[in-house]
């Protein structure tokens, strides 16, 4: 009586994949070989060892050749993305040994898998912290160079920062989004009808942002400098952030302006221009008769000698017309800055008073005659 036949046993998907040994390996390392196919934790942990082993040296061999040509330049900035390369290239290398280790492994169905996911996205994260750091240090050696990259400088690069940084984010959540294989059409349609509810409610802060954006980018002003407003107010600015300016006035008030209104609004900034230097000028009445050669010698005369009027360019002096009771003049002068217009103003008026007075330059006012008419006598009277 033949007794049963043997079921046989069914392949199972948790068994590891044997490994087939090259044709060219000699019979000793053939017996090696079967050895480790048949211990799938011992070929796991050899392809751990030899992954570090190679990571390290590919580490080292891109370090050594990219450091020979980063010696050639007179930079910093390429030693400074060698230092912040060297944990991604090791990571990269080692985690791909690491992926083709689990694959030895008799893991549960979809478990490699998984684990391959993890190591994809701790390679793509690496990289991500390398990147962030980078831009920082890219954008300051280019604001260095305003000749060639006028566009970036110390004041903007809070503003090129934060967009190279979510254009880093956003770049790396669709990395890790496609290594999982999720659908990101689905995210961003969500995220844009979301987008737009939040722009109806809050457009007015949008429009701030936006604004300070653009005035980041466009520079009308920066810190420090003298602006009036379309309203009159006339200070110096304190702080420029993207959602408002702050002015700080001569009488030590502090004023915030919306960006948004700013950027729509005629803004005069006498800081501005090819040197930080204001000219100043003072309207001078001297009565008729009077001599205007003398006039315009004494004025001349009273701003060049004061130690704070700017000598290039010269003070000058201009009549500017008749009035209906004096010859009016002007005095045009230049100030270092303009912070100092107030006082020197001050100064010179002084002068002007005290020294028309030695010249006997009379210093005109309105005056009126008054004729008084006898009334012809009544002759009843």
């Amino acid at each position: 009586m033949q007794g049963p036949q043997e079921a046989s046993l069914p392949a199972t998907d948790n068994a590891s994949p044997m490994l087939t040994p090259p044709e060219w390996l000699p019979p000793p390392l053939l017996t090696v070989w079967e050895l480790i196919a048949d211990q799938p934790w011992l070929a796991f942990a050899i392809i751990v060892c030899l992954s570090y082993l190679i990571a390290k040296l590919v580490q080292l061999l891109v370090q050594n050749s990219v450091a020979k040509l980063a010696s050639r330049t007179r930079t910093q900035l390429d030693d400074q993305l060698i230092a912040l390369t060297r944990k991604p290239i090791f990571l990269t290398v080692f985690f791909f040994g690491l992926a083709l280790a689990t694959h030895q492994l008799p893991l549960p169905d979809g478990f490699t898998a998984v684990l391959v996911n993890i190591l994809k996205t701790l390679v793509v994260l690496s990289w991500l912290g390398a990147g962030w750091p980078f831009c920082r240090l890219l954008l300051q050696s280019l604001s260095r160079n305003q000749d060639r990259f006028p566009l970036i400088e110390e004041r903007t690069i809070p503003l090129f920062d934060i967009t190279s940084k979510l254009l880093l984010i956003g770049g790396t959540s669709y990395a890790v989004l496609m290594i999982w294989q999720i659908n990101p059409t689905a995210w961003l349609t969500s995220a844009g009808v979301i987008g737009i509810a939040v722009g109806f409610a809050a457009k007015d802060t949008l429009a701030n942002l936006f604004a300070g954006f653009f005035i980041l980018a466009d520079a009308p002003y920066k810190i420090g400098d003298f602006v009036v407003l379309d309203s009159g107010e006339r200070g110096q600015v304190t702080h420029v952030g993207i959602r408002s300016t702050r002015l700080e006035t001569r009488d030590d008030i502090q004023i915030t302006l919306p960006n948004a209104s700013i950027a729509n609004a005629k803004i005069i900034n006498e800081t501005g221009g090819k040197w930080e230097k204001e000219r100043i000028r003072l309207k001078v009445g001297v009565a008729y008769g009077s001599d205007v050669d003398q006039v315009c010698d004494v004025l001349q005369d009273i701003a060049i000698h004061h130690e704070h009027i700017c000598l290039e360019p010269a003070p000058r002096v201009r009549m500017r017309g008749f009035g209906d009771s004096s010859l009016d003049f002007e005095l045009l002068c230049w100030i270092d800055e303009p912070v100092l217009r107030g006082r020197l103003s001050h100064e010179l008026y002084m002068e002007i008073y005290k020294t028309f007075g030695k010249e006997e330059i009379e210093i005109p006012f309105p005056k009126r005659d008054v004729y008084l008419y006898q009334m012809p006598m009544d002759a009843g009277d």
